[in-house]
């Protein structure tokens, strides 16, 4: 089979890419940026130079192929002009989404974030919850956004689209801002990291990418149209998540809770310093705000329909400290 697969080159899409291609499959990956061109060196891998921007690159990688795997998008947690985060999210994916219609295809699987599902409350989020508060920041708005058109060119032209919702990823794969809980418990296997996030009480969802790629494929094969289907892992909070890791590494290293108050300090201390400097911070206070909440999730629709599950955070994280000490120094 022929698949088209917008970021091939990132994180979760570098790794569904490979095990498609793996599998037989031959992938058709769009490519803007030469120096990734190697991360894309298998023989049923296809390389099309161009960008989701770009409607006519986009119909030619795109031509031939039976199915869609879009997930290319702006995620960084902070942009110079804003306006990239709907150029790239909300027009790149109706770019991919018309291209695809015009071919004839029909079967899409659509990532996009469990953050566009608010924080949870008293229980974990489900994908039918209300969303508790606003949103906050331009990428969830953004997909919040791309979720909707997703609907309605199901709708409107009859596309098999389905929505997948990923949490906080960890694993092996490419060093991008999508896998920074891996770089993370690379610096604490290595004593670099000793900052607990507020009081480390603050509950998230916690899952493999392999687990992810894994909930791809199947949302691709079982998921119905128009449905958002959460791929998360275990919830737990940044204290759990820490004592599991100094487990799995048999280093308990001490941890300094860090207030959120400071923190947001920090952050504004940074967007300062980008304003002088012109230089990227590492976070925003919009994402640090994110630490104030609980963002538990329940995958349970996700397990009954597409058969999906997921490793335990004691597993996933022994499996990437293994990977972290072959391939890291």
């Amino acid at each position: 089979m022929k698949i088209f697969i917008t970021g091939a080159t990132g994180y979760i899409g570098n790794n569904l890419a490979k095990r498609l291609a793996n599998e037989g499959h031959t992938i058709h990956a769009l490519n803007r940026s030469e120096k990734n061109a190697a991360l894309l060196s298998h023989e049923n891998i296809r390389v099309f130079q161009g960008d989701i921007t770009d409607p006519a690159s986009i119909k030619a990688a795109i031509t031939g192929c039976d199915q869609v795997y879009h997930l290319a998008a702006y995620a960084r947690v902070w942009a110079k002009d804003p306006a990239v985060y709907y150029k790239l999210n909300v027009t790149g994916t109706v770019n991919v989404l018309n291209a695809a219609k015009d071919a004839g295809i029909r079967h899409i699987v659509f990532t996009s974030t469990a953050g566009v599902l608010g924080p949870s409350d008293n229980a974990p989020v489900k994908e039918t919850d209300a969303r508790i508060g606003a949103v906050l920041n331009e990428y969830e708005e953004t997909k919040t956004e791309c979720e909707e058109i997703c609907k309605k060119y199901c709708n409107e032209y009859g596309l098999h689209i389905v929505i997948v919702n990923p949490p906080r990823i960890y694993g092996p794969g490419v060093e991008t801002e999508s896998n920074a809980l891996t770089r993370l418990a690379d610096l604490y296997r290595r004593g670099k990291w000793r900052i607990l996030p507020g009081d480390g009480s603050k509950t998230g969802s916690y899952v493999h990418v392999d687990d992810v790629v894994n909930g791809h494929i199947l949302a691709m094969q079982k998921g119905r149209a128009g449905e958002r289907y959460i791929l998360s892992g275990e919830n737990a909070s940044y204290q759990q998540f820490f004592n599991t890791l100094g487990k799995v590494t048999g280093r308990r290293r001490l941890l300094v809770p860090l207030p959120i108050s400071v923190m947001l300090v920090v952050g504004y201390t940074m967007l300062g310093f980008t304003k002088l400097t012109g230089k990227p911070p590492l976070i925003t206070p919009k994402w640090i705000r994110k630490y104030l909440y609980n963002w538990a999730l329940n995958c349970e629709k996700a397990e009954k329909e597409l058969g999906y599950t997921y490793r335990s955070l004691e597993q996933g994280l022994t499996e990437t400290i293994h990977w972290l000490k072959a391939n890291k120094q």
